[in-house]
C-alpha cells in the first residue's frame, strides 16, 4: 500500500502509466471491448480490472496523469451511431475536476478502433455502459 494512491489502481497499472512517456495513450476499454485480442495483436499491455468501472478508474488514474497539452485532442471517446452515451455525462465531470486542459474528440467506432489500436496500453474494466471507452494520451509534468 502506498498512500495517497488510489487503491483502485492496482500495482500493474501504477507501474504502466509510470512508465508510460510523453504521447503515449492508455485506453480504458468497456467490458464489450476486444482487450485481448486487441491487444495481443497491436502488442499493448493488458491490464484486467475486472469489476471496476471506468469512471472509478478514471478518477483515480486523473490524480496521476497529466494530459498532453501540445496535441489538437488528448482524449478519445467512442461515438455511437445516435445520441450520445449517458456515461460521458461522469467522464466531463471528472475531467473538469481534474484540473488538466481536456481537448474531447469523439470518433465513430471503426476510427476508434484503429486509433485504439496504438495504445501503449489497454486497461480491460468491467465497464457494463455501452460506447464507454475512453482514450487518455500522456503529457508531461
Amino acid at each position: 500500500m502506498l498512500k495517497s494512491i488510489d487503491p483502485i489502481i492496482s500495482p500493474q497499472l501504477l507501474k504502466v502509466i509510470d512508465e508510460m512517456g510523453h504521447g503515449d495513450e492508455i485506453l480504458l476499454a468497456d467490458g464489450n471491448y476486444p482487450a485481448e485480442s486487441a491487444g495481443k495483436r497491436n502488442g499493448s499491455i493488458i491490464i484486467r480490472a475486472d469489476g471496476i468501472g471506468i469512471p472509478a478508474l478514471l478518477e483515480a488514474i486523473m490524480k496521476l496523469f497529466p494530459l498532453d497539452t501540445y496535441v489538437d485532442y488528448n482524449v478519445v471517446l467512442m461515438m455511437p451511431e445516435k445520441g450520445e452515451p449517458e456515461i460521458w455525462k461522469k467522464y466531463d465531470q471528472i475531467l473538469k475536476s481534474s484540473g488538466e486542459a481536456v481537448r474531447i474528440k469523439k470518433m465513430p467506432r471503426l476510427e476508434f478502433y484503429d486509433v485504439a489500436a496504438k495504445s501503449y496500453a489497454i486497461v480491460a474494466s468491467g465497464e457494463r455502459a455501452l460506447y464507454a471507452n475512453i482514450l487518455l494520451k500522456k503529457g508531461v509534468v
